[in-house]
């Protein structure tokens, strides 16, 4: 095997392991989650907000993230055997100063993609927490009235985004458009609700 074709081959090798990284998730894309959720127990505040969730939310922080990885190594192959095979097809130069400068340039490379995936996507990377998108707690808001026994459709939001669901009361009485509801049990696509300023009270009242 000529050297022309060792730096070739770790070029293909850490193109092709770079792209399967991106195709398969091994860099993970930021997410920002703006959800905003009522945990069980608590009521929203008089103004019709809930509170921010905080178990998982707010400010994400980067993770840990090594400076030897699969990332790394591939980013390192590609730039390594690219330079490697350019100056032993296309330059004089001696065998020795080929590979230095094709290990000088792997590290450049594989440090190009540390620092872009450490300044860049961690800070905004999290995980994701079950509880962000649990609908029991949520404060919405009735949007096609809802008649004594039957069903009509809310509109909430949830990870930043409007959504809409059907929804029943709780105690089955009649909800008008525009009546601010809590959602207390989420079954089979139906939210199961209750009047906001009720639950308000109740609380006021027990304590």
């Amino acid at each position: 095997m000529t050297w022309q074709l060792f730096y070739l081959g770790c070029f293909v090798v850490g193109l092709t392991s770079t792209v399967l990284a991106f195709v398969g998730g091994s860099f993970r894309l930021p997410h920002l989650h703006l959800h905003v959720h009522l945990p069980h127990g608590h009521l929203p505040a008089p103004n019709g907000h809930l509170p921010a969730s905080q178990s998982a939310g707010g400010a994400a922080q980067a993770s840990e993230f090594p400076l030897i990885n699969f990332a790394t190594m591939s980013a390192f192959l590609t730039w390594f055997g690219g330079t490697g095979f350019l100056l032993t097809r296309h330059s004089t130069l001696l065998v020795g100063l080929v590979m230095v400068l094709a290990i000088g340039m792997g590290l450049v490379g594989a440090a190009t993609i540390f620092w872009f995936v450490v300044k860049l996507l961690l800070p905004h990377d999290r995980a994701l927490d079950p509880a962000d998108y649990d609908r029991v707690g949520m404060l919405g808001r009735i949007i096609s009235p809802v008649r004594s026994g039957g069903t009509g459709e809310m509109s909430f939001s949830l990870e930043g985004a409007r959504q809409t669901c059907g929804v029943r009361s709780e105690n089955g009485e009649a909800l008008n458009r525009g009546t601010e509801v809590v959602i207390t049990r989420y079954e089979h696509g139906i939210a199961y609700v209750r009047k906001w300023d009720e639950l308000a009270h109740e609380r006021k009242v027990s304590e």
